[in-house]
């Protein structure tokens, strides 16, 4: 086994912002987090010049800048962007695809070493001055094959099931709509709300969050069939007086309206004071008029979910205040009604909402044994039959 600093050992090289880009698809593609992980419905083209980075497919990847900071991933061909590094190592230490697996291994440490209160930024003094220990050059290839096979294996369980949950809500998002189909008054929603409004980043960002206080819910927390707090970060009652306007009530409905989970929605449906980040817009029913888990199901139909995805822009900037005021509801005039209908759905979609929470705690489940399996192998402590150093 070798003890070393990775300084000695690799090199990194960050990319540049391009001047000008382009839609131009004889051009190579610009790298962009949305991109590189198949979630950019705009591609961006680069004109080559001999300042902008080019690399090749299946380059080790390290993110410098972001949310992210830390996290390693493998590249596709195109430009380098200005927010991650290229990591290329030294063939007498390190075989590449080895490197990867490595640097995965490590991937926690990275981000949690990550600094910056606005925007975090990779510890290269981590990265590059930390004591590792991993072995000799010659036995990394067949760790290597081994990792990818297992990895191929995963992978091929994890698409399967996350096919599975999609089947399952497409049968769930049909039972909302169908007991949505109603013949009833269509009014804005702002006519029966008392609030929406958006939240705010703490002075100080994640620096500040605590690990017992007042709950402060972020998009990762929102979700149509719950609120999600196994990671849920929490502030000081005094950062939760400052923030009096984005204070969460128990009947707000919580609507996701920046990034990936644009349009997720759940009601707060506990007496504990909470608070919520820019990307969670709190909306208010008048409780005489409108049920607060119909209204939930009515922002969960495909009606207003079409809605929210057609709004130009959205994927990128996020819904405005004054979109979501005017989302059109179908409100029966009752609320004993609203509240038929909503137990309807709940009876209808109860079997459906455990077996997703299941297959979604069996993809977590996995991709922690997938952790826990690179860590091992990286390291020598799972023993490769097919391992013998080579005889000179």
């Amino acid at each position: 086994m070798i003890k070393a600093r990775l300084k000695y050992l690799i090199k990194t090289q960050k990319g540049k912002v391009p001047k000008k880009i382009s839609d131009d698809n004889t051009m190579p593609p610009y790298l962009s987090m949305d991109y590189l992980r198949g979630e950019c419905d705009n591609i961006l083209y680069v004109k080559p010049k001999e300042e902008y980075k080019l690399i090749e497919e299946d380059e080790v990847l390290v993110l410098y800048d972001g949310a992210n900071a830390g996290e390693v991933m493998l590249s596709k061909s195109g430009f380098l962007s200005s927010t991650m590094a290229v990591v290329t190592p030294k063939d007498e230490f390190f075989e590449k695809r080895f490197l990867f697996y490595f640097l995965k291994s490590i991937e926690g440490e990275l981000k949690k070493a990550s600094t910056g209160t606005t925007i975090p930024h990779l510890d290269q003094n981590f990265l590059f001055n930390s004591l590792f220990e991993f072995p000799e050059v010659e036995y990394q290839k067949p760790i290597s094959d081994f990792l990818d096979i297992q990895s191929a294996k995963i992978t091929h369980f994890i698409q399967t099931k996350q096919r599975f949950i999609e089947l399952l809500k497409e049968q769930r998002q049909s039972i909302i709509d169908e007991t949505l189909d109603i013949d009833a008054k269509k009014v804005r929603l702002k006519f029966c709300v008392s609030k929406v409004g958006s939240g705010v980043t703490p002075k100080g960002g994640a620096s500040v969050y605590q690990t017992s206080g007042i709950i402060f819910l972020r998009s990762q927390n929102i979700h149509d069939d719950g609120l999600r707090l196994d990671d849920v970060a929490y502030i000081t009652e005094k950062i939760h007086s400052e923030m009096s306007n984005s204070q969460v009530k128990r009947g707000d409905v919580l609507l996701n309206i920046t990034g990936a989970s644009i349009g997720r929605c759940y009601w707060f449906n506990s007496d504990d004071e909470a608070n919520v980040n820019q990307h969670v817009s709190i909306i208010r029913p008048v409780f005489e008029i409108l049920d607060s888990e119909f209204l939930m199901y009515q922002i969960q139909s495909q009606r207003i979910q079409h809605l929210i995805n057609t709004v130009q822009g959205a994927s990128r900037e996020g819904l405005t205040i004054h979109e979501i005021k005017n989302y059109p509801l179908l409100t029966p005039p009752t609320i004993e009604e609203q509240k038929r209908i909503v137990e309807h759905i709940q009876t209808e979609t109860k079997t459906l909402d455990i077996a997703i929470g299941k297959a979604e705690r069996e993809i977590e489940l996995i991709k922690e044994y997938r952790e826990a399996m690179i860590a091992e192998a990286v390291t020598g402590r799972i023993v490769l039959s097919s391992i013998s150093k080579p005889t000179t």
